[in-house]
């Protein structure tokens, strides 16, 4: 009998040994990140005309020199992380900074700052006074090229900042340097806007700080679209950064579109949502404003950035005007720098937004005015 307790305890004994050693084993073989608990995905940070002379534009080359200490400083930092936009699903957009290197945000208890107003200079607007120049509409079907996202991967901002232009550059509210940044856009030609986050649909995307979103009462509301407004100086206008939900908001919008009118700025529709109330609530109350026709690069690769490309082209044959949206992905650039030299030839002409712009309130006012 002893020989038999002594067999089973040694069995007892094996059997927990054994067990022991199968969760040490699968503790050291599990990935960490099984162990630990899921992190909250944080995003920033991504849709018959005659040849005309197309007018002179400023030469680009002659600004290499001022663009090589920005991209020779961007190549030094580590590339920006990508992810899947909520408002783009198949669009990476560059992720959103830590935010420890976020601008500081205003306490909410604070006094709204007010945001760089540039006084009328003969009754013009402001989106006027800082569009950039574009000759009178012609026959030629316009196109209007707008990069999102700018500012926040400094290198690919910078290359985009070389392309052939006009383009229009809408730069993030949180990026850094925005003065010099902005500047040297403008230096080469091309028209600056105000790319504003917006609360998007799924709730687990931050579209980052002093975002625009739902809930918040109107003081704060107020507060942020005028922090935003107040980051960057000499813009156009706004266009929204997500928002498909932000922009379904008839009051939130209405908060937003009241600062732009009384600043004299336009409002572009990104068209996150086929529900936006942006452009509607925008007409009735007298704001300037076009919406978005095509997004390049959804899929980022160069064949899918080249087919959207052809769209632009073939809506604004349809329609005399076309505007599309990309960011600054190595494949938007690259596709640009091929295609952007072929627009005249094709029979188009490329103009800042502000042109389109201009285009949509004369054939408003002459609507009002002749009743059709």
């Amino acid at each position: 009998m002893a020989g038999k307790s002594k067999r089973r305890w040694q069995l007892w004994a094996s059997a927990a040994a054994l067990v022991v050693a199968a969760v040490l084993l699968a503790l050291i073989l599990l990935p960490p990140e099984t162990l630990a608990p899921p992190r909250p995905e944080v995003k920033s940070a991504s849709l018959p005309h005659p040849v005309e002379t197309p007018l002179p534009q400023p030469d680009r080359r002659k600004g290499a020199d001022a663009l090589a200490p920005l991209i020779e400083q961007a190549t030094a930092d580590k590339p920006a992380e990508t992810r899947t936009s909520e408002d783009n699903p198949e669009a990476a957009v560059p992720a959103a900074p830590q935010v420890a290197s976020l601008p500081p945000q205003p306490p909410k208890a604070a006094t709204v700052p007010v945001a760089p107003v540039v006084p009328a200079l003969h009754g013009e607007p402001a989106w006027k006074q800082n569009a950039q120049p574009s000759g009178p509409p012609g026959a030629q079907p316009m196109i209007a090229i707008v990069i999102d996202d700018m500012g926040l991967d400094r290198k690919r901002s910078a290359e985009v900042m070389t392309l052939p232009g006009p383009l229009t550059l809408s730069f993030m509210t949180y990026a850094e340097d925005l003065a010099k940044q902005t500047a040297t856009g403008r230096a080469h030609g091309d028209e600056i806007m105000l790319h504003m986050p917006m609360e998007p649909q799924a709730r687990h995307v931050d579209p980052g700080p002093n975002a625009l979103v739902t809930g918040l009462d109107d003081e704060e509301l107020k507060r942020r679209v005028a922090w935003g407004l107040g980051r960057i100086d000499g813009i156009v206008g706004v266009n929204n950064h997500m928002g498909s939900k932000f922009t379904e908001s008839q009051p939130g919008m209405t908060i937003v579109l009241e600062q732009l009118r009384e600043r004299g700025l336009f409002f572009l529709d990104s068209r996150t949502t086929p529900h936006s109330v942006g452009l509607a609530t925008a007409r009735q109350m007298g704001v300037p404003s076009v919406g978005r026709d095509v997004f390049l690069d959804n899929f980022m690769t160069d064949p899918e950035v080249a087919r959207e490309l052809a769209q632009s082209e073939a809506v604004a044959r349809k329609n005399g005007v076309a505007i599309a949206i990309g960011h600054p992905h190595d494949a938007t650039i690259a596709e640009l720098r091929q295609w952007l030299p072929t627009v005249a030839a094709k029979g188009f002409r490329l103009v800042p937004v502000s042109a389109i712009v201009a285009r949509e309130q004369a054939q408003a006012a002459h609507v009002a005015k002749t009743g059709g």
